[in-house]
C-alpha cells in the first residue's frame, strides 16, 4: 500500500512552526510584514492571494495588499515595487503571476530588491542555488523537499527525474535535489525515450503541465512520485499531471491533488518572510 504524502498535514506543521518563531519575534519587537501585490482579477490567482493572506494572519506577520486594476501600467507597477523596496517596515515584495500581457514579467521580477524576494525569481536568488550559496528558494521546489524530507524518504544517493525544466519548478527543484546529493536528471519536451529515463526514478518529480500524463508505463515500481501539476478535468475536479489511480499500487508513495503539493507553496512563501529576518 502506498504512503499517501499528505501536504495539508506537513504545511501545517510548518505553518505552527513558524508562528511559534514569528511569535517571538514579536516578543522582542519585531514585525514582518509581506506586501502582495496583484495587478487584474484573474479568479485563480485571487484564489492564491486570499489564501496567503489567510496563512499571514494565522502565523502573524502583517499581509499589505495592493489590487491594482488590470489596465495598471508597467511604469506603475515598477514605481509601487520601487518604493516598496526601500520601506524599512517592508520584508517580503511578491507580485502575484501571471501578469497582464502588457507588463513585462521578467523587468517586475528583476525589480523587486533580492533580500525582499521572498518567491525567489530574481536572477540573484536563482544564481545563489546554482552556485551553493544561501538565499530564497522557489517555494514550490522547496515545499517539495520538506514534503520527502519529513516523509522520511531518502534523497541522497537516489536517481531522482524531473520532469520539467521551467524557472519556477523544473530547474530549481533539480538543484534542490542536487543539494541533497541525490543524482539528477531533467525530461523536458525534446527528451528522446522519455519512459525509458522516468522508469530509472527511485523518485519521479512531475511538473509536465498535462493533465494525468503519467501512467504507470512512466514508473518504476516501487518510486516515489511527486506530482506538482494541478489542473481541471472534464468534470471541473482538479487532477494532477500523474493518472493517480492508474499507479497508487505501483508505488511505495505519492502526493495527491489537490492535498499534496499545493498547500506547501505558501507555507515555503511563508518560511521565506520569517527567514527575511535573517538576511
Amino acid at each position: 500500500m502506498a504512503l499517501i504524502i499528505d501536504g495539508k498535514k506537513v504545511s501545517q506543521d510548518i505553518k505552527d512552526e513558524l508562528k511559534d518563531k514569528v511569535s517571538v519575534f514579536k516578543s522582542q519587537g519585531i514585525q514582518i510584514t509581506l506586501a502582495v501585490i496583484q495587478v487584474g482579477n484573474d479568479p485563480a490567482s485571487g484564489v492564491y492571494v486570499g489564501n496567503k493572506k489567510k496563512a499571514c494572519e494565522y502565523i502573524g506577520i502583517r499581509s499589505l495588499a495592493y489590487e491594482l486594476p488590470e489596465a495598471t501600467t508597467e511604469a506603475e507597477l515598477l514605481n509601487l515595487v520601487k518604493e516598496l523596496n526601500l520601506r524599512d517596515d517592508v520584508n517580503g515584495i511578491l507580485v502575484q503571476l501571471p501578469l497582464p500581457k502588457h507588463i513585462n514579467e521578467d523587468l517586475v521580477i528583476q525589480t523587486i530588491a533580492p533580500d525582499k524576494d521572498v518567491d525567489g525569481f530574481h536572477p540573484q536568488s536563482v544564481g545563489a542555488l546554482s552556485i551553493g550559496q544561501k538565499g530564497f528558494v522557489s517555494c514550490t521546489p522547496s515545499g517539495v523537499i520538506q514534503l520527502l524530507k519529513r516523509s522520511g524518504i531518502k534523497i541522497e544517493g537516489k536517481e531522482c527525474v524531473v520532469i520539467g525544466r521551467s524557472n519556477i519548478v523544473g530547474k530549481p527543484m533539480a538543484l534542490l535535489l542536487l543539494r541533497e546529493n541525490g543524482t539528477v536528471t531533467i525530461c523536458h519536451s525534446k527528451t528522446a525515450n522519455l519512459k525509458e529515463v522516468t522508469r530509472r526514478a527511485d523518485i519521479l518529480i512531475v511538473a509536465i503541465g498535462k493533465p494525468r500524463f503519467i501512467n504507470q508505463d512512466y514508473i518504476k515500481e516501487g518510486a516515489v512520485v511527486i506530482d506538482v501539476g494541478i489542473h481541471r478535468d472534464e468534470n471541473n475536479k482538479l487532477c494532477g499531471d500523474v493518472d493517480f489511480n492508474s499507479v497508487v499500487d505501483h508505488v511505495s508513495a505519492i502526493t495527491p491533488v489537490p492535498g499534496g503539493v499545493g498547500p506547501m507553496t505558501i507555507a515555503m512563501l511563508m518560511n521565506n518572510c520569517v527567514e527575511s529576518i535573517r538576511k
